[in-house]
């Protein structure tokens, strides 16, 4: 400390400063710290109320959390490596600090972003890109001593919070630095935070570990800096007290002595302060104890006065309901009386109209009967021409149904002779990205319309390839399904499709199979014609159409329409010999519209990601599966296909993709399930007795539709650019060879158990056409019958005018009783008019009487006490007179209902 005083006396502890300094300086001095008496007092109380969450994270006790960006050193020579995590390239600025690129890491994927971070220091970029996942830094080539390592984070991702949701801890070299470290709690989002003055000691072997583990989420950091550290040296403790005077700041040097008696005066002066208030306390809290307990005796005569007047309101409430219900009962006999005044009269009227028709239809039947007895002889004559009638028309039936069995054999063999597995080449554009950085074009497009495609491979050589059709990067999402749609035909006809895109990740199969709202792709437009045909065939054939939409992900089944994701799916075989995925979400659709809303939900729940090939890389088979069951309305026979549409994932090899971690596992799985379709096709071309349809789950689910007895398309998509050569040449060549695979002849899906129905169905017809000869056989003896039956009817008409007399003077009975009923009805609505003005008059008391006890409450005299008292009386006996009064009249009302009741029932 500089200006240090001697003292001349010596370190003598009988010294005492000075009267007048000590009474009126109010600081002391220790070490080289110069310290406010009332200021250290506060700090420590500060210190020791609440300690701050960032140093709890922090399990060095040399390091320390900065809630701000990396500024410039003053020497950068200290500084040995700093890593900007997740940069792919080095950044040297003009003051000498190298910002190496990320390549000490183990695991974990890169992340970047263009958003700005505030209080980014001197160089936000190291903020702009970070490394996440589990994973370690091995740091090697240091030179064995004492660093400091400095940590730079920002919570880039989860902007939007909330606290929580990435927690992790930081080891170096086994040793906990950071624990249940949360970036978002500290200082939020797109802010840095930095981790400073971490002590680490490197050996013999100058490695240097860092690990990051996660809690919650996935860790994630910055950049990673390491500076030398001073040597440590052991500096000696200089006991060094003074006393800083407030008038003269004069430094005063005293002995530790003379100290402690400082701190013990102030010690008494804070206990006296405290015994004070603590004295001060216990009174406040006796006076509001008292205030308690008188308010809450208040409080309890008050309650009771309010349950008095509850007790009264309730009966004058309970009195004015049963008013309202014995007007209610009234008003009800009255209604009922009109109503059934009027159910009355319009029977009479129904049984006269009654009477008339059963007059004409004496009439009809007397003549008819004559008219049967006169045409019994033609009556066989009509019975043999219809059944004549009845046999041509099976006849019709017959050939329309041999008719239409040919027309689909033709069909069915035209598509047979274009072949049962079809390939079809699809070369997308040179993307912006491809012409600005000189990609040339090595596809040939000269012999397109003959089916041909060349690829210029190495300088001047030429491979030439050959398929069912060749479309150029001019052709548009309507010439690709002109092609596909006679497929659609051979769906409804009961035969099974499969329609699948192939090629590198990049290449559109997804366009070409979904494509956008504006220019719809292949699943869109093929669904679009299978109502469209459906709707023409309506009238002999009834379609029910169901849609699922489902992925292979990892080599698991995942249906994009389930609400949850936590069953199992697995493919099982029916017995009728088809396979199918038990539990499945299976959306019937009516029109194209709920086609479309199906599709989009499918594809938004679909798994992508980002790699060196394309930034949202389908990393799973989109499998569309469409289920056609028809019935002929003619025949009776039903029929159950299925139409496939796939969008495979990108095939590509991993070395091109550059991709770790998850990425990984999701294109291991890809090329495994490919190579398992190749395997396949290549099983199919070599007419093999063991097809190994069950190595992958996407060739499994498409066992029955990549069989012998069903038709397949294939897109195969290429690239044209000179840098995606060797994919488009590898995807060329797997086209060609599922182009030369053989199928039989495809086989027509016939629905078993729709057949037993129909087989049911023509029994239950036969026995029906036997019911009917008895039927025949009986109308004979039934027209006999006629005669006698409309002799009765005779006497029932005589018994029906008999019956409309009694009901006329049971008319007029009820309208005299309606009569006096309305007579009594007024008198007791006078009655109840009277009541209802009582009431109100008894309201307006009991709100006098609540005017009355407001001011009792302010007033709190006897006098008002004794006035509430008499009011009550008088309330009581008025309640007591009501009261008697509505037994009275309930009397009357009861006596009344039941002579109305009574008269009712007499009638």
């Amino acid at each position: 400390m500089e200006n240090v005083q001697i003292n001349p006396l010596g370190n003598n502890p009988e010294v005492q400063i000075p009267d007048p300094c000590v009474s009126s300086c109010n600081f002391y001095c220790e070490g080289d710290k110069i310290l406010n008496q009332e200021s250290e007092i506060s700090a420590m109380e500060e210190d020791e109320s609440s300690e701050s969450l960032a140093d709890s994270m922090v399990c060095d006790s040399g390091s320390r959390l900065v809630p701000n960006g990396f500024r410039k050193p003053n020497c950068s020579e200290e500084i040995v490596l700093f890593v900007n995590a997740g940069s792919k390239e080095s950044i040297e600025p003009d003051f000498g600090i190298s910002f190496r690129d990320d390549k000490f890491f183990e695991g974990g994927d890169t992340f970047q972003t263009e958003e700005l971070i505030s209080s980014g220091g001197d160089y936000p970029f190291i903020y702009q890109s970070a490394r996440l996942g589990d994973f370690c830094y091995r740091i090697d080539g240091l030179s064995p001593g004492d660093y400091f390592l400095d940590l730079h984070f920002v919570e880039l991702i989860n902007i939007d919070g909330p606290k929580g949701m990435r927690v992790f801890n930081v080891f170096v070299k086994d040793e906990m630095i950071l624990s249940d470290f949360d970036i978002f709690s500290i200082v939020g989002s797109n802010k840095p935070l930095q981790l400073v003055d971490a002590r680490v000691s490197i050996k013999d072997d100058g490695l240097l570990v860092l690990r990051f583990e996660g809690i919650l989420g996935s860790p994630v950091v910055s950049g990673i800096c390491v500076r030398r550290a001073p040597p440590r040296e052991s500096v000696p403790h200089v006991n060094c007290e003074y006393f800083v005077c407030n008038n003269c700041a004069t430094e005063i040097k005293y002995p530790s002595t003379q100290k402690t008696k400082v701190r013990m005066k102030s010690t008494a002066k804070y206990e006296k302060t405290i015994q004070e208030l603590s004295d001060k306390l216990q009174r406040k809290t006796d006076e509001c104890y008292q205030s308690w307990m008188s308010w809450t005796a208040t409080n309890e005569q008050l309650e009771k006065v309010r349950m008095d007047l509850d007790n009264k309101t309730f009966q004058t409430y309970t009195l004015d309901q049963t008013l309202e219900k014995q007007a209610d009962k009234l008003g009800a006999i009255s209604n009922k009386y009109e109503k059934e005044k009027k159910y009355w009269a319009v029977a009479i009227n129904n049984l006269q109209n009654k009477v008339k028709v059963l007059k004409r239809e004496h009439m009809q039947l007397s003549c008819e009967a004559h008219d049967c007895a006169d045409t019994i002889p033609d009556l066989s004559k009509m019975v043999s021409a219809v059944q004549t009638l009845v046999e041509q028309c099976e006849d019709f039936k017959v050939k329309y149904n041999e008719e239409q069995m040919k027309r689909r054999k033709l069909y069915n063999q035209v598509q047979e002779t274009k072949g049962n597995i079809r390939v079809f080449c699809r070369c997308r554009p040179l993307s912006k990205s491809e012409v600005s950085s000189g990609c040339a074009s090595v596809v040939e497009f000269d012999a397109a319309k003959d089916g041909e495609l060349g690829i210029l491979s190495s300088g001047s050589a030429k491979k030439t390839f050959k398929f069912d059709r060749v479309y150029t990067p001019k052709d548009g999402q309507a010439d690709v399904f002109a092609d596909a749609s006679p497929l659609v035909i051979s769906v409804l006809d009961g035969y099974n499709v499969c329609i699948f895109a192939y090629g590198q990740t990049g290449t559109g199969k997804t366009f070409t199979m979904e494509g956008t709202e504006v220019n719809r792709g292949v699943n869109y437009r093929t669904l679009e014609e299978l109502f469209k045909i459906a709707n023409e065939r309506s009238e002999t054939f009834s379609y029910s159409i169901s849609v699922s939409v489902l992925e292979v992900y990892n080599e698991q089944i995942r249906d994009l329409l389930a609400t949850s994701t936590s069953k199992k799916l697995e493919i099982k075989q029916a017995s009728e010999g088809f396979h199918h995925i038990p539990g499945i979400v299976e959306a019937k659709v009516e029109d194209i519209n709920e086609v479309w809303n199906v599709l989009k939900a499918g594809s938004s729940a679909r798994a992508v990601g980002s790699n060196n090939v394309n930034e949202h890389s389908s990393r799973s088979h989109c499998m569309l599966s469409i289920m056609v069951r028809a019935k002929n309305l003619l025949t009776e026979v039903c029929t159950k296909s299925k139409l496939w549409l796939v969008d495979l994932a990108g095939s590509e090899r991993i070395a091109k993709t550059d991709v770790q971690g998850d990425r990984l596992k999701e294109a291991q799985n890809i090329n495994r399930s490919l190579s398992a379709l190749g395997d396949v096709i290549s099983a199919l071309a070599n007419k093999s007795s063991h097809i190994p349809y069950r190595n992958s789950k996407l060739t499994h689910l498409l066992q029955d539709s990549l069989g012998g007895d069903s038709k397949t398309l294939m897109f195969v998509q290429i690239s044209p650019s000179d840098h995606d050569l060797s994919e488009t040449l590898s995807s060329l060549n797997f086209a060609t060879r599922v182009r030369g695979v053989e199928l039989g002849p495809a086989r027509k899906q016939i629905d078993t158990g729709e057949l037993q129905k129909m087989k049911m169905m023509l029994d239950k017809a036969r026995q029906e056409s036997r019911s009917k000869d008895e039927a025949m056989r009986t109308l004979e003896e039934s027209l006999q019958n006629l005669e006698s039956k409309a002799k009765g009817k005779d006497q029932i008409y005589k018994n029906q005018l008999n019956k409309i007399k009694e009901l006329e003077g049971q008319l007029e009975l009820k309208t005299s009783l309606h009569g006096q009923s309305e007579k009594q009805i007024s008198l007791l609505s006078e009655r109840l008019k009277g009541k209802e003005e009582t009431c109100e008059r008894l309201q307006q008391k009991v709100v006098e009487l609540e005017n009355k006890l407001k001011d009792l409450e302010e007033f709190k005299s006897t006098a008002y006490q004794e006035k509430v008292n008499y009011l009550e009386k008088k309330l009581k006996e008025q309640v007591q007179e009501h009261e008697s009064r509505s037994v009275i009249l309930q009397y009357k009302v009861a006596k009344i209902y039941y002579c109305i009741n009574m008269e009712v029932w007499l009638t």
